[in-house]
């Protein structure tokens, strides 16, 4: 299979090295892409980069994931308006350990000569010293060369240290050292590397006169001209105690239809004869989302796990659709949380569940401001307790708790509220 063809289709080449597409043609390729550890947790804009990966592990080929514990000290200044805060040696070992775990969940480390493999750039830096990398390196990559790059010429008025400055010497040498000791002739990654990707290839070129070649990925815009993987609470996180997997799943359920038909082809494998036969369904009944659903449904349980992605719907399902007290007491403490997040909370003692609800939800609570209010709204049937009508005030007792801490109310609709019992 042709990779390089299979990314196009999907919209996923920006720009690559000429002759690139023949060097895929010949047997096996190793190739890397470099995440610096910034995080525990890598995020979904990452996620365009491990897909690229996940494709070319299938077409037989090797990848390399580079761990950037040395370049995470040092901080990448591509699309940045100013200099990060450098991280401590625990902290990074702490975000290395837990972003090898999220990647081993999409890559095969145990399967013969194209078997995935994690390296740490801080292992071949730790010993080289300053004096040896400006003769080694920094002798090849003219000042005017590195000048030129736009992570530079965006920084050079506002500011931008040395440390910064030398980032792209120190992704150039990854490259190179992969080059000499794995065989690696390939580097990926995503459009705002290029220049990085670039020094790598010329200082191979120069020191060494190998020919080596490069592909990135563009950097995903939103058709509304916002910016992919960010909602109101920030980044959307593949660690689910960072963005909850019912959040997760919602991100990509409220993609406008134009962007889901991109989506689609990026972050799922799912074939070009199955993509075009969902995007003509789903045009066929737009308002059932089925081309969202399918997305959020794909990428949910690979970047979870198939009982997350069950969490997912039937949270969906309870604030969106129909649902019962059952469905209630099948979600987690995060997930209830998560999925009610904004909703109002009254704290009573547990003692006051002997109340009747109208006391409780008006001298108690407040969820009402009279008795009248209360009245009305019980008269009409419009007030529940975990998804059911209440149709007696003495209705409430200490088997509606959830998760031994929460009561679930609504009055209407739409108005939900959360009674925690303390």
């Amino acid at each position: 299979m042709d990779l390089v063809k299979e990314l196009k289709w999907r919209g996923m080449v920006h720009d690559l090295v000429p002759g690139t597409d023949d060097h895929f043609q010949n047997n096996m390729i190793t190739a890397y892409i470099g995440f610096d550890p910034t995080a525990d947790s890598l995020h979904i804009g990452s996620l365009v980069q491990i897909m690229t990966l996940v494709h070319l592990q299938k077409m037989g080929h090797k990848p390399i994931v580079l761990i950037g514990g040395a370049t995470g000290m040092v901080g990448d200044p591509s699309g940045k308006s100013k200099e990060r805060n450098l991280l401590d040696e625990d902290t990074l070992n702490n975000n290395i350990n837990a972003v090898k775990k999220q990647l081993e969940k999409f890559l095969d480390f145990n399967c013969g000569d194209n078997s995935a493999e994690i390296v740490n750039n801080f292992d071949w830096f730790k010993s080289y010293n300053f004096l040896s990398f400006i003769r080694d390196v920094g002798k090849y990559i003219p000042i005017g060369y590195m000048m030129t790059k736009d992570s530079v010429k965006n920084r050079i008025e506002t500011g931008m240290s040395f440390t910064e400055f030398s980032y792209q010497l120190v992704q150039g040498y990854d490259f190179y050292w992969l080059w000499k000791n794995k065989s690696c002739t390939v580097q990926l990654g995503g459009s705002d590397q290029w220049g990085n990707i670039v020094t790598g290839i010329e200082l191979i070129r120069k020191k060494d006169g190998g020919q080596v070649f490069a592909l990135t990925t563009p950097l995903i815009q939103k058709s509304d001209g916002g910016k992919f993987g960010k909602t109101e609470d920030g980044n959307v996180w593949l660690d689910k105690i960072k963005t909850s997997a019912y959040k997760f799943y919602q991100f990509w359920i409220n993609a406008s239809d134009e962007d889901s038909k991109n989506y689609i082809k990026i972050f799922t494998l799912k074939t070009q004869k199955e993509i075009d036969l969902i995007i003509k369904e789903h045009e066929m009944s737009p308002h059932l989302r089925l081309l969202q659903k399918a997305i959020a449904e794909d990428v949910t349980k690979r970047v979870h796990s198939p009982e997350d992605l069950e969490m997912a719907i039937q949270s969906s399902s309870i604030l969106f659709g129909k649902s019962t007290s059952e469905d209630l007491r099948k979600l987690d403490e995060d997930t209830f949380l998560s999925v009610f997040e904004g909703v109002p909370l009254y704290e009573i003692n547990r003692k006051d569940l002997s109340s009747n609800l109208l006391e409780l939800l008006t001298e108690k609570t407040k969820v009402f401001s009279s008795k009248g209010e209360a009245r009305r709204m019980f008269n009409s049937n419009a007030v529940s307790i975990n998804k059911e009508r209440v149709i007696d005030v003495d209705y409430l007792n200490s088997n509606h708790i959830l998760n031994d801490k929460y009561i679930l109310g609504q009055k209407g609709k739409k108005n939900y509220f959360i009674i925690v019992v303390i």
